[in-house]
């Protein structure tokens, strides 16, 4: 995510502190913490794939995601 559109989050988070935000500055606020949260979750998941376990032989074993309880 480019630079101004993070300090452009910054900015519209200091005036929602200050006053009351309009419906589109509301809108943009959402749409570029979607967007931002989005490269995160991509950028976080590229470094988990990437992860690999050693074992005690020597062995190297990618990370195994975690499968979820009922």
């Amino acid at each position: 995510m480019e630079h101004e559109k993070i300090e452009r989050i910054s900015e519209l988070t200091r005036l929602s502190r200050e006053r009351e935000l309009t419906h589109e500055e509301l809108v943009e606020r959402e749409a570029l913490r979607r967007e931002y949260l989005d490269g995160f979750r991509q950028n976080m998941q590229a470094v988990l794939q990437s992860v690999r376990l050693k074992r005690p032989d020597g062995s190297l074993e990618p990370l195994q995601k975690k499968e979820d309880k009922p």
